[in-house]
């Protein structure tokens, strides 16, 4: 369970750092279509991310997805990356 809480933060992570950088450039973020099409070039990319639960890593994407529309809806503060030291883990 530890490793597919680490693959989660990892991939969040990852995906958080390119849509803040898309959005820099652009104006505009990435969608939710474009980071889960990504995933299996990640998932090459990182062959250990073959080795935990698939709907647990396109959970995280989601949920990054979810943080930025309740952004813009001025629900919530904007995403920030996700630590290895909190206890609540995501």
């Amino acid at each position: 369970i530890n490793k597919t809480i680490g693959c989660s933060r990892f991939v969040f992570n990852h995906f958080l750092s390119l849509w803040d950088n898309a959005y820099k450039e652009t104006g505009k973020g990435l969608t939710y279509g474009t980071c889960s099409g990504k995933l299996p070039a990640m998932k090459k990319e990182f062959v250990w991310l073959k080795e935990v639960d698939s709907i647990a890593i396109q959970s995280s994407v989601r949920n990054l997805a979810d943080a930025y529309t309740r952004l813009f809806k001025k629900q919530n503060n904007a995403p920030r990356f996700k630590s290895k030291k909190n206890n609540i883990q995501s």
